[in-house]
């Protein structure tokens, strides 16, 4: 283990809060060692995810218990290849192909190398790139969370149909959350912007609204239904308008939950409403993963993605999240 910890490796990094894509840095920096139950990978593929800018940014309430310390080598979604386990790591081997999810505090996806926790890492069939399987962990597991968890939705078609409405549905969660909804016994209603539309019905919507029209910004169901639930993917849209399109016990998942949906989520609660406002903060499974891995095997999942990056440039790749036009997943290539 000592002979990789010797070794510099091309890394990029920001040193404070703030700066945008222009606040990162290109370093060479020490490959990290693999510690007790951790795994040093050889990074093929790494995925961006909003929460990362807003990490960058300082934004509440991710300040100030993210980063851990600075500099700070950001992004958290990876794949790649087993290079040296630690003490007490049984499931992986040198040379095994995984995907895993770092850690909010530390980072290290920006990186050739990256050290993993055995407990949120999986294994990556032959049958699933490098680039699809760093698009599921943060996107993929929240969709997953929120859709089985928060809503109750059975991804194997059991249960009565519920009526569902995803914001947002062309972006990282959405485009999952529109794709896992319709394994289960649904009827999805998305919102996308106009370009997207066509893309949103070839992953299954049953409706798609353009959220700059009339229709779309009052989020109303061109076949006049009422959601039983909303997957809430973006921000912006307040509960004024969602409240006259649920149903009696419509519930709204807001996946971004700022000071005012928790206010409102607190309200619902205490006057007892049938409708509630329910904020998700994403708890990370390996089985969850294990299983999203290998719905991308069979086929009945997707990764779509937006736009390549190699590490040189991955500040195109930081502008283009920052932006919040993306159309599945950006993706940095060491």
């Amino acid at each position: 283990m000592a002979a990789m910890a010797m070794k510099l490796m091309k890394a990029v990094q920001y040193e404070s809060y703030g700066g945008g894509a222009s606040g990162l840095k290109h370093v060479e920096v020490p490959v990290p060692t693999a510690k007790k139950d951790e795994i040093l990978l050889k990074l093929e593929a790494a995925s961006l995810n909003p929460v990362d800018w807003k990490i960058q940014k300082g934004m509440i309430p991710l300040r100030p218990l993210f980063p851990r310390k600075f500099p700070h080598v950001p992004v958290t979604d990876v794949a790649g290849e087993v290079v040296e386990v630690g003490k007490g790591v049984k499931k992986f081997k040198a040379g095994d192909k995984v995907v895993a999810i770092l850690s909010h505090f530390n980072g290290g996806g920006l990186a050739e190398f990256a050290v993993s926790s055995e407990s949120l890492t999986v294994a990556r069939p032959p049958e699933v790139s490098a680039a699809e399987a760093a698009g599921l962990p943060v996107a993929g597991l929240t969709a997953h969370q929120a859709l089985t968890q928060a809503l109750g939705i059975k991804l194997d078609g059991a249960g009565k149909q519920a009526n569902i409405l995803i914001t947002a549905a062309s972006g990282g969660v959405g485009h999952y959350a529109v794709q896992l909804a319709k394994l289960g016994n649904t009827h999805v209603t998305a919102t996308c912007g106009a370009r997207n539309i066509e893309f949103v019905k070839s992953l299954g919507a049953d409706e798609v609204l353009d959220y700059k029209t009339p229709e779309g910004a009052a989020l109303r169901s061109p076949s006049g239904r009422k959601y039983d639930a909303v997957l809430h993917c973006t921000v912006g849209i307040p509960w004024s308008t969602f409240e006259p399109n649920l149903s009696k016990n419509g519930k709204v998942i807001d996946i971004t939950p700022g000071p005012t949906a928790l206010l409102n989520f607190a309200v619902k609660k205490l006057t007892f409403s049938s409708k509630q406002l329910v904020p998700l903060l994403m708890n990370a499974k390996s089985e969850n993963l294990d299983y999203l891995v290998e719905l991308v095997k069979e086929g009945k999942l997707k990764t779509v993605i937006d736009s390549k990056h190699p590490l040189s440039k991955a500040e195109d790749a930081w502008a283009k999240i920052m932006d919040g036009h993306a159309t599945g997943k950006i993706v940095v290539e060491p």
